[in-house]
């Protein structure tokens, strides 16, 4: 597993958009379809769902994607 993130950790992720910032609302195990599409998870590779900072938009990202902020 590239990181382990938790429910309520503050991370930032890059998106069109520029740098996004946001916490953790879930963390998915298993394929979870969201806007139509297909987002593939495990346990060992979960997919975290993500509501910026700024803005009502959610996200979902692999760890991969994520750095961790300060709290």
């Amino acid at each position: 597993m590239t990181g382990s993130f938790k429910v309520g950790d503050h991370v930032s992720w890059n998106s069109e958009a520029g740098r996004l910032r946001g916490r953790i609302l879930r963390v998915h195990t298993k394929d979870v379809t969201y806007k139509g599409y297909v987002h593939h998870a495990g346990p060992d590779d979960p997919q975290y769902e993500i509501k910026s900072d700024t803005t009502d938009h959610v996200a979902l990202h692999k760890a991969r994607a994520l750095r961790r902020l300060g709290r």
